[in-house]
């Protein structure tokens, strides 16, 4: 399966409840919560690039399937990992503590990241 595409984030649960266990401050946390931001994918291989905007905040990462690579955070750190691919619809790695499985399903990604107890997910519709 191509996760290549735009996707438009239509819904989140526990954004701020997992912002604040990341460390972000509240003022970054109030701007962040509202807006639709856009990710977009592009997939050769087992190789992805990824460019995500929120508002005037843009990250690219890149990696290639099962080779460690680097990747920035939400909160701007760059962290080593590995991302794998399970089922042929499923990105996941984990990052200083929290599990990210980014699950492509049609038109629908939905990214699921837990920290602790706390279960933040993302879903986006391609655009």
């Amino acid at each position: 399966m191509n996760f290549s595409g735009k996707y438009q984030l239509q819904s989140q649960e526990n954004f701020e409840a997992f912002m604040k266990a990341m460390g972000l401050p509240d003022d970054l946390i109030q701007k962040g919560k509202d807006i639709k931001g856009v990710t977009e994918i592009v997939q050769n291989g087992k190789h992805f690039k990824l460019t995500i905007t929120t508002g005037s905040r843009v990250i690219q990462n890149e990696f290639t399937l099962g080779e460690e690579c680097e990747l920035e955070a939400m909160n701007g750190e760059k962290i080593k990992t590995v991302v794998k691919m399970e089922d042929e619809n499923k990105l996941v790695t984990t990052i200083k503590g929290i599990k990210s499985i980014t699950e492509l399903n049609g038109d629908i990604i939905t990214n699921t990241m837990t920290l602790g107890d706390i279960v933040f997910k993302r879903i986006s519709k391609r655009i």
